[in-house]
């Protein structure tokens, strides 16, 4: 049997973190049992649809790599003989023609209650502290000859049994079980001829062959009605996996406050797509070591839903920050100011007056530092600023005074004009440490005011790899106005 999975998105706002790690879960075990992962839109409550959220839906899973085999939506790989593209809206002959199937059986039946006696009935069901759900007024066993008169203009209810039970072996959580007798008849078909998810889902993944449906917790009370309804066609239900939900660092329900967001505001504040989809797996899953830090091809090898927790995930910026900091730290020169570029543009940095070769060492400057691109221009944009905005006072070493630090800054911009010969590194660095000695004087009264002069940054990259960018005249003026500022003090 060749694994299929699919994910099932509603197109009803901006993809978020919950719905992609479900997606990341369905692709990388496809991938690692060299399966298939489906792409469907479920867009039938079309009450509940956004503009343009299909087309973030896409973005984010072509941002992240997550690559569906089938119901792509671009015609270019549909004409390669592409299955698809699935979208829900567009099968709704399909929904209604095995409606129909079930009412001909008296396995599902036409309901004629008015909006306002199921909203009476609810009312009712809340002031005595019952669970809401149908009553069954409409409820038949009849088979309904005259099945085509109803859909389009009925809800078509499922009719389930009355008692018994009903199981499945949950790929996470083992056996699950449920007292049939619980559960009304849910609508299947509703009065405008669209399906509710119940009767699409359980269709669609019939048709598509799906193998494996790996879906959120949050789902697992519907269950028992879908594999009603896989009995009553007579179809095998496929193999269920239901994932934990994502908390909050204090085990609330996932929300902004907690930083978590919509995926493609993660790629618009310079997280990068590997980062993100390494934190995503570890949400509610493990390889089953003390690994953090995986590639694409490490993760599909060690996905298996063995190892996917049942207690919920928790969601934690830090961490996420801290994957996409290592993440960045491994990049090599060229992908990093391939990353770096848009975020050097958004910082005004005049890319006519540098070579890519120093742009990379200027974007190495924060590679050790940031957590993210956006980042970026508070640790480089003080490279190309024509005017350095700091507190004067920000120069005096916390060993020096202010007449000290004169003296230091003095004696480096003559030292800069009339003996450093080269800004290597390794050259000006021997030559401003050979001055040091020569003074007597300790490293942090001469780097610090040195530092602050060139970089305007309390906590700034080395001052040593700035110079070599800036070149000794722009670091010589820096240094005079420093000077300037530290005598008006």
């Amino acid at each position: 049997m060749k694994v299929r999975t699919r994910f099932a998105p509603s197109p009803t706002g901006d993809p978020h973190i919950g719905n992609i790690r479900t997606a990341l879960f369905e692709w990388l075990f496809a991938r690692h049992n060299k399966g298939t992962f489906v792409l469907r839109i479920e867009d039938t409550d079309q009450s509940r649809l956004q503009e343009g959220s299909l087309e973030k839906i896409i973005e984010s899973l072509s941002w992240l790599g997550i690559l569906p085999d089938e119901g792509v939506l671009t015609h270019d790989l549909d004409e390669k003989g592409k299955r698809g593209p699935y979208i829900q809206s567009q099968r709704l002959e399909i929904y209604q023609s095995y409606t129909k199937q079930l009412l001909e059986k008296g396995l599902a039946y036409p309901c004629t209650c008015s909006p306002e006696r199921l909203a009476q009935l609810r009312e009712e069901q809340q002031k005595r502290k019952l669970p809401p759900g149908y009553d069954g007024q409409c409820k038949t066993e009849e088979p309904t000859h005259n099945a085509d008169e109803f859909i389009g203009s009925h809800a078509i209810r499922l009719a389930m049994p009355n008692h018994g039970h009903a199981s499945f072996q949950d790929l996470i959580r083992e056996e699950v079980t449920f007292d049939i007798s619980l559960e009304d008849d849910p609508v299947i078909l509703k009065s405008d001829g669209f399906p509710t998810y119940h009767l699409a889902s359980v269709v669609d993944d019939h048709e598509m062959d799906i193998t494996h449906v790996i879906r959120g917790e949050e789902w697992i009370s519907s269950a028992p009605k879908h594999l009603q309804l896989y009995n009553a066609l007579g179809w095998k239900p496929p193999r269920f996996a239901h994932v934990p939900m994502i908390l909050g660092p204090d085990k609330s329900k996932l929300s902004k406050r907690h930083g978590a967001q919509g995926v493609l505001e993660y790629r618009d504040q310079g997280y990068l797509p590997e980062a993100l989809k390494n934190f995503l797996a570890f949400l509610g899953w493990n390889p089953g070591d003390d690994k953090e830090i995986l590639t694409e091809k490490e993760l599909i090898k060690e996905f298996n839903i063995e190892n996917i927790q049942k207690s919920p995930a928790v969601f934690d910026l830090e961490k996420l920050n801290w994957i996409n900091h290592k993440y960045i730290q491994l990049l090599s020169d060229e992908e990093l100011l391939l990353n770096a570029k848009p975020w050097l543009k958004k910082a005004d940095c005049p890319f006519e007056n540098y070579s890519d070769e120093q742009l990379i060492l200027i974007v190495k400057l924060a590679q050790e530092r940031i957590q993210n691109f956006s980042q970026l221009a508070e640790y480089v944009s003080y490279i190309w600023k024509k005017e350095l905005e700091y507190d004067a006072s920000l120069l005096v070493h916390k060993k020096s005074t202010k007449e000290d630090t004169l003296v230091v800054l003095n004696g480096l911009k003559e030292l800069f004009e009339s003996t450093i010969d080269s800004i290597e590194i390794e050259r000006l660095t021997e030559q401003v440490e050979s001055w040091r000695e020569s003074k007597s004087l300790d490293r942090g009264t001469v780097l610090w005011p040195l530092r602050i002069a060139v970089t305007g940054l309390k906590n700034s990259p080395g001052v040593y790899e700035t110079i070599q960018i800036i070149e000794k005249n722009k670091a010589v003026s820096r240094i005079q106005k420093a000077i300037d500022l530290l005598e008006a003090l």
